[in-house]
């Protein structure tokens, strides 16, 4: 049943809306408390894409603004998963990492390093779709201070959860099973230290321990050979 406030749409507290459950204003889409909405669970406005705390995004799961990608923190992106700003490429802390004027494709640039492979000829690991920026909380799980920092939960039946980029990554990271984090750390050119810079993730190997714990062995086995070495001397 539609409200009195030219919405023709059901159980809205905004204006104009022609969706559902908004309580923002002039939504055509869904559950959005952000105005102007084509696409659904949006906290952000005039997007067309789905569960953006950003503006104007055409992509989904975005918090930046301008993005016809998808997970971007950053702005203006048409890649995926991107902090930077202006990429066509995917996981950039950088901005505007593609070219002008280009007839030829370029080789594959990761972790700031070419690789060999044209870009076309390689995919990053499928796993890297499950990061998410935003996420869509219904209220039956919304706890009683979400429910006061959102008031309009009970007529979105939810709110949209914005995490900063390398909060993302962390649940994103968390989630991985040890097989999808090897694939990760098997992408080419990979560097601990670029990936720490751009996720907040650190998989570097600790050196320090894993030297200390060569030394052990190595004067383990020198106890060991020594031992043999008096025996076979008959000095024991």
């Amino acid at each position: 049943m539609s409200d009195s406030k030219k919405n023709s749409g059901d159980r809205n507290s905004g204006d104009w809306n022609s969706g559902h459950c908004n309580s923002g204003d002039c939504n055509s889409g869904h559950r959005n408390s952000g105005d102007c909405n084509g696409g659904h669970r949006n906290s952000g406005h005039r997007n067309s894409g789905n569960w953006n705390s950003g503006h104007r995004n055409s992509g989904n799961w975005n918090s930046g603004h301008r993005n016809s990608g998808n997970w971007n923190s950053g702005h203006r992106n048409s890649g995926d998963c991107n902090s930077g700003d202006c990429n066509s490429g995917d996981c950039n802390s950088g901005n505007w990492n593609s070219g002008h004027f280009n007839s030829t494709e370029p080789v594959l640039r990761m972790f700031n390093v070419d690789t060999q492979m044209k870009i076309s000829e390689y995919s990053l690991p499928s796993c890297l779709c499950n990061f998410v920026l935003t996420d869509w909380i219904p209220e039956s799980n919304m706890t009683v201070q979400e429910k006061k920092d959102n008031p309009s939960f009970h007529v979105t039946e939810g709110y949209l959860k914005t995490f900063s980029y390398k909060e993302a990554w962390k649940n994103f990271w968390n989630f991985l099973s040890d097989a999808e984090k090897q694939q990760i750390k098997d992408i080419p050119n990979f560097d601990a230290v670029v990936f720490h810079e751009i996720t907040g993730i650190d998989v570097a190997v600790n050196t320090d321990k894993m030297k200390q714990e060569m030394i052990k062995q190595a004067e383990e086995l020198l106890k060991a050979g020594q031992n043999l070495l008096n025996r076979a001397k008959g000095i024991v």
